[in-house]
């Protein structure tokens, strides 16, 4: 397949020499993309959710004949799919916020696009959690008895009663459920890089500290053994990456289950509890790996692309594949494992947009300030002519501690395709490296990590096909931190910034986190800083204090809605650097929060900034 794969990408480089077609943000947002899919109890049709309407709704796909209906008719909230209702074709889970204030409730759906909402508290957030074995109730968690805590409540769906079924008073997670219902894994984290294992017994009512340890160690609850006698769970004990453990809940014998060179990032059975599933983190690519307990083989899944996502029906007789690639987005494949026949099912990238003109993200590792390997992907601009110097951005992902992945990410192939080559790094700081990398940056924010982002500037340079002069940078959340850390930090490296709801003054920010963050509050002020006691500091990395710096362009963009990084943060920052009499843009999105969900918003955000950038950097 890689040879393949690598022939392919051959032919697409070469037939994009001398043809070039350059393509709207509209053709670009009118591709579809899938969250949440499932099958429904008869395996007859897929559930899923898409935003092909404009706004995300859900919908239901025909496997046989590829008809899809819309279920939910929304104009203005997104209604994300949670679940099928197992036995009951007619109905489904979803859930929704409020212009983007991240307060999910959970509503059960009919095909006429009814929505009941089961969780109506004000003011609070609740997540759907996992289906009991049974199928007769589901779980969910919900911070409506306290803000700042995530309860567990079990959902009886012949009654749609919920009762709660453990009460959290310390900032715990429940992360896995076992089938009998008798075993609650939980995690308690300490630090980002330091985390615990518990296991609740609701029969004996003991909660057993499963992970005694000394020094930094992550460990987290994957799934339990479909008899419930077994948990697995991932840590990085004595190793760089996480790897899989089992833990037996009768004997406490503990026993490494599998390893990789990269992180194991989740695991999980099949309802028969047939199928073992894991997926890998491997150097900025998902990728998913099924084994056959029956058979106690590894299964060999079809050779269509990147498999990122498996979801397997009841009667494990039928898989859901999603599949993605750089140049198209996600897309959904049924297959069947006994005949080994697969189909695609989806078609999301928009007819009108041809592959060629569109740049695959090569992985690649650059030197930074102290010789550390910083691992990127960049994205060549697109139809560029034999000697001919681009423009470049400088990509930085949200986080901290976020990553910038392999697929298709439309925005960084709307600016490839306009003549912008991009790199998108991952500085020091970002998961999926190893528990060193990722330790590397912390109470070093907007030091280390923005010298790897400066020293991205000096790989572009050494291409040959990126113009020295003509390069800036571009993030969002913690990107966007970025982006005016390295305007205000370092003023002359960068020719313009893209702020898309960035921080700019630490102390607020960490100030006035949702309370449901409360069980990592402390591993964000270990990573970041403490506001009641590190106030100099944090003033010290924060660009809203030393705005009087920036001289480049900046382009500020900010959903009014947003609970994390809240508006005032961008008021302010542009209001300062106005005052330098820097040429300064402001786009306020009245109906978004933490992200542009809404088509329409999303276009205005793209056309935003290729004008801006048009004009600025071009």
């Amino acid at each position: 397949m890689r040879l393949t794969t690598s022939l392919l990408c051959l032919f697409l480089s070469i037939s994009s020499l001398g043809h070039s077609k350059q393509y709207t943000i509209e053709q670009f947002l009118d591709t579809k993309s899938y969250g949440v899919a499932c099958f429904t109890s008869d395996s007859r049709e897929i559930l899923l959710s898409s935003n092909e309407s404009g706004v995300i709704n859900v919908y239901a796909l025909q496997i046989a004949s590829g008809k899809q209906t819309q279920l939910t008719h929304s104009q203005s909230q997104a209604v994300h799919l949670l679940s099928d209702i197992p036995g009951d074709v007619d109905h489904f889970l979803c859930t929704s916020d409020q212009d983007g204030n991240e307060l999910y409730h959970i509503y059960r759906g009919n095909r006429k696009g009814k929505l009941h909402d089961l969780t109506p508290q004000n003011n609070a957030t609740a997540s759907f959690h996992s289906w009991s074995h049974d199928f007769k109730s589901f779980f969910y968690k919900s911070n409506a008895r306290d803000p700042r805590y995530m309860d567990l409540y079990e959902m009886d769906i012949a009654t749609w009663t919920s009762k709660m079924v453990y009460q959290n008073e310390g900032g715990f997670e429940v992360d896995a459920i076992s089938r009998d219902k008798r075993f609650f894994a939980i995690s308690k984290i300490r630090t980002s890089n330091d985390s615990d294992l518990y296991l609740y017994d609701r029969t004996a009512k003991t909660l057993k500290h499963l992970t005694p340890h000394r020094g930094d160690v992550q460990y987290s609850p994957a799934s339990f053994s479909p008899d419930s006698k077994i948990l697995y769970y991932t840590t990085d004990e004595n190793s760089d990456f996480t790897y899989l453990k089992r833990y037996d809940t009768k004997s406490g014998n503990v026993e490494t289950a599998e390893t990789h060179n990269w992180d194991i990032v989740s695991c999980f059975f099949s309802h028969s509890g047939r199928y073992r599933v894991i997926l890998l983190n491997e150097d900025s690519t998902t990728v998913a790996r099924v084994y056959d307990l029956k058979k106690g083989v590894e299964l060999k899944l079809p050779k269509i692309g990147e498999i990122s996502g498996v979801k397997i029906s009841d009667d494990d007789k039928h898989m859901l594949l999603r599949v993605e690639g750089d140049r198209s987005p996600e897309n959904l494949y049924f297959y069947h494992p006994a005949s080994r026949h697969s189909r695609q099912l989806t078609h999301s990238l928009n007819p009108e947009i041809n592959p060629r003109d569109l740049s695959d993200g090569e992985v690649v590792r650059y030197a930074s300030y102290d010789g550390l390997k910083i691992p990127a992907l960049l994205y060549k601009a697109h139809g560029l002519k034999p000697d001919e110097k681009a423009p470049a951005l400088i990509w930085v992902h949200g986080g901290p501690g976020g990553q910038s992945t392999k697929g298709y990410h439309y925005l960084i192939q709307y600016l490839a395709n306009h003549g912008y080559t991009v790199v998108a790094v991952n500085n020091r700081g970002s998961s999926g490296y190893g528990k060193s990398f990722f330790k590397a940056a912390d109470l070093k924010h907007g030091e280390a990590d923005l010298d790897d982002c400066i020293w991205a500037k000096k790989y572009l340079i050494s291409t040959g096909f990126v113009d020295p002069e003509r390069i800036g940078i571009i993030g969002g959340s913690y990107g966007g931190y970025m982006t005016l850390a390295a305007l205000a930090f370092r003023p002359q490296e960068m020719a313009v910034g893209v702020d898309i709801f960035g921080v700019s003054n630490w102390i607020r920010t960490l100030k006035s986190i949702p309370p449901w963050w409360e069980a990592g509050r402390e591993a964000l002020y270990k990573k970041i800083g403490n506001p009641d006691t590190q106030a100099d500091y944090l003033e010290s990395i924060s660009p809203l204090f030393h705005a009087h710096k920036i001289v480049k362009p900046l382009l500020v963009i900010q959903g009014a809605n947003d609970p994390r990084v809240l508006k005032v943060e961008s008021d302010e920052i542009v209001d300062a650097v106005r005052k330098n009499g820097v040429p300064t843009e402001y786009l306020v999105i009245d109906d978004e929060g933490h992200g542009f969900g809404k088509k329409k918003n999303a276009i205005a955000v793209g056309k935003t900034i290729l004008d801006f950038l048009d004009k600025h950097l071009k």
